[in-house]
């Protein structure tokens, strides 16, 4: 009986563990690259931050915080936020929900509108509420005649910073929404549940992670939002300035302390954001 003929591998086949260390030396470069390119753009500037805040002491520092016009700045930058997350929050949910679970005429033309604060500059977004309520503006007679001041106001600065943020919780749920699909809410209905029964106990519960990391998101954009509220402002010290707008004329007046310290406060916020943000992604929301 002959022999079978011996099995002839081709020449570039690659065998095992092979390649094993050429795959280690370029998974370690990218992410040596990866993490060379987050020291220079990212951590490099933050510590900078934290560093010029304390160049001068703690105490330097704290007095930074005494200041009114400071405080002034805080609280305005956290009424903002206070106000615009629920109201986008709420605007989200319904737009989302609007969109996933029904077909109506306009609804691609309700999904442009949401993405349009993402596509335009937020100083054009600024100057269009100047447009409509300033003084020279189409309602600014009408709102002057009344006594309402809604430019270089609180109110200005809440619907300019509403506007820049508003797609943010909507644009979270709208994919989790159509990727879950209606089954368990047709179930539900079908039970005997009516739409806002089936609404909080079925649909509510499947997206609160996606509804929490879109809140996250908008309270990090409101915080830091410059371009609008700097239109809208009026940049009156101790009355219209919000945190990043504070920052700025701190800077120019080279209370580079001063300036920083405000700076290092915002990074904190910002950082505790993130850290809010790291924990909804470790939940697992995505996966449900």
């Amino acid at each position: 009986m002959s022999a079978a003929p011996a099995r002839v591998l081709p020449a570039d086949a690659a065998r095992p563990g092979q390649h094993t260390w050429l795959n280690s030396i370029v998974r370690w470069l990218f992410i040596t690259v990866s993490l060379t390119f987050l020291a220079a753009v990212l951590l490099a500037p933050l510590a900078t931050v934290f560093a010029m805040a304390l160049a001068h002491g703690v105490k330097a520092y704290a007095r930074v915080f005494a200041d009114p016009d400071t405080t002034a700045a805080i609280r305005l930058t956290l009424i903002t936020a206070a106000v615009v997350v629920p109201v986008n929050t709420v605007f989200g949910l319904a737009a989302a929900w609007a969109i996933a679970k029904f077909e109506f005429r306009g609804k691609s033309i309700l999904v442009t509108l949401i993405d349009l604060p993402l596509a335009i500059s937020p100083v054009i977004a600024g100057m269009l509420f100047v447009l409509l309520f300033g003084l020279q503006g189409w309602f600014g007679v009408w709102l002057q005649e009344h006594d309402v001041s809604i430019i270089f106001a609180l109110p200005g600065i809440i619907l300019a910073t509403m506007f820049v943020t508003f797609p943010y919780v909507a644009r979270e749920l709208i994919p989790l929404m159509q990727q879950l699909g209606n089954d368990e809410e047709e179930a539900a209905i079908t039970l005997g549940a009516g739409g806002w029964l089936t609404f909080f106990r079925v649909t509510l519960p499947k997206v609160r992670w996606g509804l929490v990391y879109g809140m996250v998101l908008c309270n990090a954009r409101a915080m830091g939002e410059f371009g609008a509220v700097s239109v809208v402002s009026g940049h009156i010290r101790g009355l219209t300035n919000t945190m990043p707008l504070h920052i700025e004329i701190l800077y120019n007046e080279y209370n580079f302390v001063g300036a920083f310290a405000v700076a290092s406060l915002l990074t904190l916020l910002a950082v505790l954001t993130l850290g809010v943000k790291t924990l909804v992604e470790r939940t697992g929301y995505r996966g449900h």
